[in-house]
């Protein structure tokens, strides 16, 4: 941030004028501040939008911009990327102006309290997930690592990848649907194309549940991908 004049020249004097000097900082920090208020409504309104229903308790901190910018007309906040999280440290842009092509980025903080499925009981590696293997946990779900499953419906009928302890976060990379598809099968290959289908008998060589891609073996020779589309049926497009 370009400091103005009238502080530049602060800088060159003694001791006398210092408290001056940090009067000015704290001045010209609260302008740059106070200068964006719209920025931040919007950004603050927008936030709370998007986080409705992730949990009971929601809080949101806007971090204003340290730079002294000029007045954004008819904010309008988005996120930057669509996939993101939305808790945590984020990146909200707003774009300004009614055509929206001046476009600026603050940094928020969401915190977000409410409950998330835990593993009730031990579960072995391979086993089906019931109801009854899961519980609940109330926390902070910004503080959760990447990819946790917040919707225990989602887990259920899932087989577990890795033998899990009573107690834990569960995450994406540990469960899978059970395989439709087990390795050494023999399964119905079917080819389809345009006006035609027809079928011929291979070896699947890896697990594979529903749409998943596997390999599949058709002779000595021939290996091929194909995607699992139902129990030991798998099927490659032409």
């Amino acid at each position: 941030m370009s400091m103005p004049r009238r502080i530049k020249a602060a800088l060159d004097r003694t001791a006398p004028d210092r408290f001056f000097l940090a009067l000015a900082i704290m001045f010209v920090t609260f302008s740059a501040q106070a200068a964006q208020p719209a920025v931040i409504e919007a950004v603050q309104g927008f936030l709370y939008e998007q986080s409705q229903g992730l949990g009971d308790e929601i809080n949101i901190e806007v971090i204003p911009p340290r730079a002294t910018l000029p007045a954004c007309e008819s904010p309008s906040a988005f996120f930057p990327n669509a996939s993101s999280r939305r808790w945590g440290r984020v990146s909200v842009g707003v774009r300004c102006g009614a055509d929206g092509r001046q476009v600026r980025y603050l940094q928020a903080n969401i915190q977000v309290f409410g409950s998330y499925p835990v593993t009730a009981t031990d579960i072995d590696a391979g086993q089906r997930i019931t109801e009854a293997m899961l519980g609940s946990r109330q926390g902070d779900l910004s503080q959760l690592p990447p990819y946790t499953v917040m919707d225990a419906r989602k887990l259920i009928g899932l087989q577990a990848t890795r033998s899990l302890r009573a107690g834990t976060t569960l995450n994406e990379h540990q469960v899978r649907e059970i395989p439709s598809v087990l390795r050494g099968q023999r399964v119905s290959v079917e080819a389809r194309g345009r006006g035609f289908r027809v079928s011929r008998e291979g070896e699947a060589l890896e697990d594979g549940g529903h749409g998943e891609t596997i390999r599949v073996r058709l002779s000595r020779r021939e290996i091929l991908d194909a995607i699992v589309v139902g129990p030991q049926r798998v099927a490659v497009g032409f």
